[in-house]
Formats: C-alpha cells, sequence, structure tokens
C-alpha cells in the first residue's frame, strides 16, 4: 500500500515565513539573527528591524511636591473665600441670643412680617454637623441659589451648639456672615415651629429679572 504526500501540509515553507514575521513584532529585535534567518528561510527574506519601543514612565508625580501642592490649593480656597468678601467671626453669641439684621430701606411692615414667621419658607439650609469653612461656602452658595431662583424667604438651620467646647459657634458665624452679604436684606431668629434660637430666617432681594417683571407688571397696572 503506498500512501500518498500530502500537497498541503500547514507549516510550509510560506507559513514558517509568516510566523517568524508576526513573532518578530512582539520583540525589540529579530528573535534570530540574519544569517540563521537567511538559512532557514532562503536570501529573498529579510527580517524586520522592529524599533525600540519606548517604556512609559509610571511615576506621573515624580519630582512633584504634593505637601507644597496642597497648600497652594487651600491658600487658593481661602484666597477666594475673601473675594467673597467674608470673613471668620469676631465676637461670639451666647446660645440662647436672638439674632436680628435690618438692612436700611427694608420697610418695617415687611421686617416684622420676617420676624413674626408669616412669609412662606421656600429653601432651607441644614448647618448641623458642618465644619466653620464647609458652613461658610454652604451659606454663600445658598444665599446666591435663592436669588437666582426667586426665593425671598429662605430658613437657616445653625443650632444653639449648648455644651460644646465653642457653644454657638455656628450661629456666630451665620450672624457674622449674612450682613456681609449684598443680597441679604434681613435676618432674624426662627419661631419656635422652625427651630427658635437654633434657626434663622433670612429676607433675599430680588433678582434683577424679578425686578424687571415687577417694574413691568406695575406699569400695566397704571396703564
Amino acid at each position: 500500500m503506498k500512501y500518498r504526500q500530502r500537497s498541503d501540509c500547514r507549516f510550509d515553507r510560506l507559513s514558517a515565513k509568516r510566523w517568524l514575521l508576526l513573532i518578530s513584532l512582539f520583540y525589540k529585535g529579530p528573535i534570530l539573527s540574519e544569517e540563521e534567518f537567511s538559512a532557514l528561510l532562503g536570501d529573498d527574506v529579510k527580517p524586520i528591524k522592529a524599533e525600540t519601543r519606548v517604556d512609559l514612565d509610571k511615576q506621573k508625580d515624580s519630582g512633584v511636591d504634593k505637601q507644597q501642592r496642597r497648600k497652594s490649593a487651600i491658600e487658593k480656597t481661602q484666597s477666594d473665600e475673601k473675594a467673597e468678601g467674608i470673613s471668620d467671626p469676631i465676637d461670639m453669641v451666647d446660645p440662647l441670643d436672638v439674632l436680628s439684621y435690618q438692612r436700611p430701606g427694608v420697610q418695617h411692615g415687611v421686617f416684622k412680617n420676617l420676624r413674626l414667621g408669616k412669609y412662606n419658607i421656600d429653601a432651607r439650609l441644614d448647618l448641623h454637623r458642618m465644619k466653620m469653612e464647609r458652613a461658610r461656602q454652604a451659606v454663600t452658595q445658598f444665599v446666591k441659589d435663592c436669588v437666582a431662583n426667586d426665593v425671598r424667604s429662605a430658613l437657616i438651620t445653625h443650632g444653639k451648639g449648648e455644651g460644646r467646647d465653642q457653644p454657638a459657634l455656628l450661629k456666630s458665624c451665620v450672624a457674622h456672615w449674612l450682613p456681609q452679604m449684598d443680597e441679604v436684606l434681613a435676618f432674624h431668629t426662627a419661631q419656635k415651629q422652625h427651630g427658635s434660637y437654633g434657626a434663622t430666617y433670612v429676607l433675599v432681594k430680588k433678582s434683577d429679572k424679578k425686578k424687571l417683571e415687577n417694574k413691568e407688571l406695575n406699569r400695566r397696572k397704571s396703564t
């Protein structure tokens, strides 16, 4: 019995060329010398000379002073806060003190209604468990958001801080920060049902958009 030699051998000369060419791509140089390559595949085939690959430096922060970077970030935050004109409290208030502020030009009737809690509370901010710096940012942003959303009457809950190492710290901060904000027209300690000595009503000025709407409405009424 004669066996026929298979003519479709998968690992013939051409296949060997392809495999060696592919494998050489994954190394920084040829896997065989030029002499060995030619002896195996013939003089008409030349090995591919792969370019040397660049090793990436994984230490991206190498040489960077992280402590200095953190210090710079803190200084920038403090600078931004000072730019807002909101400073730290100077005079501490008592946990049971009544907070009261009325900007010149605010009508007495309006302030009375605020003091008695007659206005609807359209927005609330709770400062409990916040550090002073975080509370300052929260109060500043809260007032801005009130103006942007045409909120006139808001409530800030700060607590009384009784029994703490620094009693009424957040309450003192609120009493000191709010008058420094041009958007705040008045504020007063809340009524019992809204938190009493641990909360403060805040009256916020109208947005420019709301002022124009009211002006147009009054013009139509007069015609």
